[in-house]
């Protein structure tokens, strides 16, 4: 399987082509010296495009890195400064870059809100909260209520614990509305959606008091931690399905 092949694979699921007013460029982003020849033994996976994840990735001996942030965002940008040398990380060691940003965020099978549905205890979520004109979060009923400690506790049961925990909602929690990364400021589409807790990765200053005055509970995961679900469950995919080797690059930010 060469990279063209491996990005077709990718797409076959995640569907950029659905997502027009992505900021990201998705899909390839740096080829690797033959990409229609040289054969993908091995992926990488990571949450951020970086120098470290590229030196990691190419330290484990992958042929390329498949992330949920990558470097290009759709804007003309010098190749100066610290995008040199993460551009210059991945072309040393002729890595290759797939990037998908709101195609994994939005997918039901494979992506961040859905998978943390699912992980928290809802059955069938369903799409929730709109970006950019694109449907990227998910919501749903837990089959009982539950605290806001009990809440956090599934979202990490590996024992991570939250940026932030706002307890300004119901005591019991039953519908929960989710969008990770730097969604704080949508948990008023949350409210509209009767939802009693709002799960999201980062909640800024501004958005406190209108959180409190709102009478929502909110869990502010982390950007990073919210984030390492879709690329986990796509390396759990390709393992499966194509028989790839895979490594799971972890670079937590601690935001």
């Amino acid at each position: 399987m060469n990279l063209h092949e491996l990005d077709k694979f990718f797409n076959s699921i995640l569907h950029k082509e659905n997502f027009s007013s992505d900021i990201s460029l998705n899909g390839i982003q740096i080829e690797n010296s033959e990409p229609r020849k040289k054969e993908i033994r091995k992926v990488a996976f990571a949450v951020d495009a970086c120098e470290a994840t590229a030196r990691l990735a190419g330290e484990a001996g992958a042929d390329a890195l498949f992330v949920h942030h990558g470097l290009f965002w759709g804007h003309c940008q010098t190749v100066t400064g610290t995008h040199y040398k993460r551009i210059k990380a991945f072309m040393e060691r002729d890595l290759a870059l797939i990037a998908y940003h709101i195609p994994l965020d939005a997918n039901e099978e494979v992506g961040n809100n859905f998978g943390l549905a699912r992980r928290i205890g809802i059955a069938e979520p369903r799409p929730f909260g709109k970006w950019r004109g694109m449907t990227l979060g998910a919501m749903g009923e837990l089959e009982s209520g539950v605290s806001l400690d009990e809440l956090s506790r599934r979202l990490f049961p590996n024992g991570e614990k939250p940026l932030r925990v706002l307890p300004f909602g119901k005591p019991e929690i039953k519908r929960v509305a989710i969008i990770s990364g730097g969604a704080g400021d949508d948990f008023d589409q949350a409210v509209r959606a009767r939802a009693d807790a709002f799960i999201t990765g980062e909640v800024g200053h501004e958005e406190y008091h209108p959180i409190e005055e709102s009478g929502l509970n909110v869990i502010a995961g982390g950007h990073y931690q919210t984030e390492t679900v879709g690329v986990s469950l796509m390396k759990e995919r390709v393992e499966k399905e194509l028989g790839l080797e895979t490594v799971f690059i972890d670079v937590p930010t601690g935001l």
